[in-house]
C-alpha cells in the first residue's frame, strides 16, 4: 500500500486547487484572479499524475520505492481541500504596516465628481498622504475594508493590496474618528463613508496613516475577492 502514498498526495492536491478555482471564488484568497486558468490546467495536471503514478511503479521498468513521508504530506492536502484557510486579515495588516515603502509627493489624476466618491483603502491613503493637490479636500469619499485596531482604542478600515499573491500583500488603511458606535470587532467587514481630515505635510510621518471623519459605519459581507490591486 506503501507505494499509493505519492498518487494520494497528487491527487489530493490536485483536487484541493480544482475545489477552489472551479466550484468557487476561494481562490482569490490566495491569487489574483487572472491565475484562475494556470491553477485549473496545474490541478487538472496534479490528478492526471495521481491516476497514473501507480500505474507507471507497478509496471516492472518502473520499481516503486513507496514512503511513508507521502502520507503525511497528504494532511496538508487534505486541509486545504476540507478547510479552506481564510483570506488574510488583520494579523498580516499589522505584520506588513512596517514594511511600508516610501514614495515621492506629487499630483494625482482629478476625481469624478459627485460624492460620495468610492475609492479603494489603497487609492484613498496615496491621495491622502502624498498628493500635494490635495484631491480628497472637501470630497465624501467611501471605503470599504476589515476592521484593525491598536491597544490603546484606535481603529481603522484597512485593506491588503496584492500585486500577484498573497504572499505579495502589502497594507493600505485609514483611521475612522467621529463614528457615533463603537468600532466593530476586529477583521469584521464595514464600509464607511465620511471625508478626510488633512494631518501634517505631504509624504510626511504625520501624514501617515491618513484620517477619516466618519459620518456612517455599515457592516457588510467580505466581498468574493477581499485584496485590492495596485
Amino acid at each position: 500500500m506503501r507505494r499509493y502514498g505519492p498518487a494520494a498526495l497528487l491527487l489530493l492536491t490536485g483536487a484541493a486547487v480544482l475545489r477552489i478555482t472551479l466550484f468557487g471564488d476561494l481562490y482569490l484568497r490566495y491569487v489574483q484572479a487572472g491565475l484562475r486558468p494556470y491553477l485549473i490546467v496545474s490541478g487538472a495536471a496534479l490528478v492526471l499524475l495521481g491516476l497514473i503514478t501507480p500505474v507507471l511503479k507497478s509496471h516492472p521498468h518502473h520499481p516503486h520505492h513507496g514512503s511513508r513521508t507521502a502520507w503525511l504530506l497528504t494532511l496538508p492536502a487534505l486541509a486545504l481541500l476540507l478547510f479552506p484557510p481564510p483570506a488574510l486579515g488583520s494579523y498580516s495588516a499589522a505584520r506588513e504596516a512596517a514594511q511600508r515603502a516610501a514614495r515621492g509627493v506629487g499630483t494625482f489624476p482629478a476625481l469624478p465628481a459627485g460624492d460620495p466618491l468610492d475609492l479603494t483603502v489603497a487609492e484613498f491613503s496615496s491621495r491622502a498622504v502624498y498628493d500635494s493637490g490635495r484631491s480628497l479636500k472637501g470630497r465624501t469619499v467611501r471605503l470599504t475594508g476589515f476592521v484593525t485596531r491598536d491597544d490603546d482604542g484606535t481603529w481603522y478600515v484597512t485593506r491588503l493590496v496584492v500585486s500577484c499573491c498573497a504572499a505579495d500583500a502589502t497594507t493600505g488603511k485609514a483611521e475612522i474618528r467621529g463614528a457615533d458606535a463603537d468600532a466593530p470587532p476586529t477583521d469584521t467587514w464595514v464600509t464607511v463613508t465620511g471625508t478626510w481630515r488633512p494631518e501634517g505635510a505631504p509624504g510626511s510621518d504625520e501624514a501617515w496613516p491618513p484620517v477619516l471623519d466618519a459620518e456612517k459605519v455599515t457592516r457588510v459581507q467580505q466581498p468574493a475577492d477581499p485584496y485590492e490591486k495596485p
